[in-house]
Parts: C-alpha cells; structure tokens; sequence
C-alpha cells in the first residue's frame, strides 16, 4: 500500500446527504490510504470507523496543530495568530487539565437548566418568522440567530455583536478565504475577545467566562477558549438546524413520527448527525512516534485525516448505514468526534435540535420549502458543511 501514489482528496460533496463519490473509491481501494490535501500536503486518509475511534485514542497522534507536521487542508492556514493552543489541539499533559477546568459548565445538568431559556429564544424566532413576510430564509430567521445567541448568553458575549463574530468566523471556516483575510479576522476577533475578558476581569457576571477568570492566570488561555467555544458553538449546531429541517422536509413521515410521539425526538437527532457528519476534518492528528493501525506502518511526522463521514456510514459498525433511520438510535457515531478530546458542547448542541426540530413543527405543520432543494447554496466552500440560504414558507 505504501507503494501507492498519493491519491487527490476532495472535499467538496456532490449531494448533500452523501460523502464525496472520490472518497468511496478511496475506501473501496483500502481503508487507510494515502493523499494529497487540497493544501498540498500529504498524509494518510482512515475510513473505518474501527480505525479512526483507535486512532482518536492513541496518544502516539498528537492534536498539537503548532506541529509543522500537523496536516492541513488549506494552504495558509499555518499562521501565527497569537492564540494560545485551544482545547482541540493540546497533548496530554496539558489538555486534561485544561478541559476539566471548563467541562463542567456543559453536564447534562447544567444544560437540562438551561432547557427554559432555550425554548423561549426559539419560540420568539419562530413566532417573528410567522409574523413576517413569506418567504423566510430560515438560515437568517432560525438557524443561525438560536444557537449565536444561546453562545452568547452562556459565555456572555454581547448578541449585540453577533454580526461582527458571524462575519469573522465565516471567513475563517471558508477554504477559499484568502490567507491575508483569514488571519485578519483571526486577529479580530482575539482582540474582540481580549477586551471582552479584561472587561469581565474588572465586572464579572453570572457567565462561562466571568466563572473562568479564577480558573486561568494566564489570560491568553481564556481567550484562545473563548475563540474555541464562540466559534464551534453558532456555527455546527446552525448548519445542523438547516440540514436537518430539509432532511424532514424530505421525509415527511419523519416529522409525523415526532409530532405524534417528542420521545423519538432525541433518536432523530443522533441519526442526522450520523447522516451528514458536518464537520468531518475536526479531527486530524499527527503521528508523533512510528504506529502501525489497520496493517499500515505511519511514520512519526506523517499526518492523519479521518473520513469521518465514512465512517459514519461504515457497514461495519452500522447497519444498512446509507440509510436514514430515525429510529436507529446509534450514539457511537463520531460527529462528535471520540475520546478525551469529544466535543464539550455536546450536550447542548443535541437539547437545541431537540428543542427546534420539536417546536418548529408544532408550531409551522406546514412548513415546507420554497425552492427546489438541490438548487440550495450548500457550503462547498466551509470546512464545517451546511446551507448558505434555505428558503421556507407555510
């Protein structure tokens, strides 16, 4: 296998509910292959979903994106922003430390309390969508404003400059976002997020980041989880909102299946975030010591991309997984990601889709869209996958 040329992978899907057909020839010709990133760089591609779950908890894979070595997917995504590293790329023994710190302000506690306050923000928006004009862009009217103003109120970022840290950090997921424009709004936003702390420091409230202060002498720090939490907390669970509402759209016995009984609710949501795996390449690593994983030698310095979203369909570990079955309910499924470094929202992203897929079609039973779905302005261009636009009426 190693005597293979690199093959191209792309990253662009051709239909929204699918992998790329070049990443399924990938898996068809081994599980673990070489590639060449859109960047230029290679590294080894794992499909299996064996594979990547041991990879995810091998600590020879390091997350430190500071490694020269770490892959890439877009050429001049290796810049000095002045970040510290965040979460996502710290090695142990740093890292667990640092995610105990913050991990208890996602249990499932916390976020059941949270549950009041999320259904009124929803509530709002949909009534302010039904009172309005038709057609609505349900990306401006639901997707996007609920979770970037749950964020908000969480970390205590002003909902007052959502526009500001929307605008930064669309540029900053988009590949085709110029490296000079992407580390200005890198910039940006750590100097948003800077002074956003230091005035937290002289008038702390009842918020994630006024809890954090006494937690992190070094301020830097804060700022790089600020970045990291703002970030990845509007942006995955907006796109989701989007691309599940088509999904039923598309499946009306679906959204009968829930209206007639909430409990399959929290099923449906985990097989949506199976179906499309929207953020796919959240999880590379580098390897930091010579691994053998799947019969496959990776020497240390060679980078790591798991195809998640083939896993995610990977017959394996799913059955009939081309399939939508909202009644499936498999949580081993690596949309979250796996191990020590799963995603700390995840409690709160999975009660928001419950909260909005339950209230969006008791409220709007008519609900349907206002232009075909294969002409939607999908995010080919964004490393976390969704709809630009989405056109509704009732």
């Amino acid at each position: 296998m190693t005597a293979q040329l690199p093959a191209t992978l792309p990253i662009t899907r051709g239909c929204p509910y699918a992998p790329p057909e070049e990443h399924r020839r990938l898996r068809d010709e081994g599980p673990i292959r070489r590639v060449t990133l859109p960047s230029g760089e290679t590294a080894w591609a794992l499909t299996r979903h064996e594979d990547i779950r041991t990879m995810l908890t091998d600590p020879r894979f390091s997350s430190d994106r500071r490694n020269p070595k770490f892959p890439l997917l877009v050429k001049g995504q290796r810049v000095n922003t002045g970040f510290r590293a965040s979460l996502i790329g710290m090695d142990p023994p740093e890292h667990g430390p640092a995610r105990r710190k913050v991990v208890g302000e996602f249990t499932v506690r916390r976020m059941e309390a949270l549950r009041p306050r999320i259904q009124e923000i929803v509530d709002q928006h949909l009534d302010a969508m039904l009172a309005g004009p038709k057609p609505a862009d349900l990306v401006k009217a639901l997707s996007l404003p609920v979770p970037s103003l749950v964020i908000c109120e969480q970390l205590g970022v002003p909902y007052d400059d959502h526009e500001f840290f929307q605008l930064h950090s669309s540029r900053i997921i988009s590949r085709v976002t110029p490296p000079e424009e992407r580390r200005a709004s890198l910039e940006a936003l750590r100097d948003y997020l800077r002074d956003l702390i230091e005035e937290k420091a002289k008038a702390p409230a009842d918020d994630l980041l006024s809890r954090q202060l006494d937690k992190h002498d070094d301020r830097e720090e804060l700022v790089s989880l600020a970045f990291l939490l703002l970030v990845a907390g509007h942006e995955t669970t907006a796109n989701m909102i989007s691309l599940g509402t088509m999904t039923f759209l598309e499946h009306p016995e679906n959204i009968k299946a829930i209206q007639d009984d909430p409990s399959k609710t929290p099923t449906a949501v985990e097989e949506l975030l199976r179906y499309f795996t929207i953020a796919e390449f959240a999880v590379s690593r580098v390897a930091v010591e010579d691994v053998e994983l799947g019969g496959v030698l990776i020497k240390a310095g060679e980078g790591v991309v798991p195809l998640s979203n083939l896993a995610n369909r990977d017959p394996e570990a799913f059955d009939h997984p081309e399939e939508l079955d909202i009644e499936r309910g498999a949580r081993h499924h690596l949309a979250f990601g796996f191990g020590a470094h799963q995603c700390l929202g995840q409690n709160l992203a999975r009660m928001e889709l419950q909260i909005v897929f339950d209230t969006l079609f008791r409220k709007v039973p008519g609900l349907r869209a206002a232009a075909p779905l294969d002409s939607l302005p999908f995010k080919d261009d964004a490393t976390v996958y969704g709809i630009h636009e989405f056109p509704v009426t009732w």
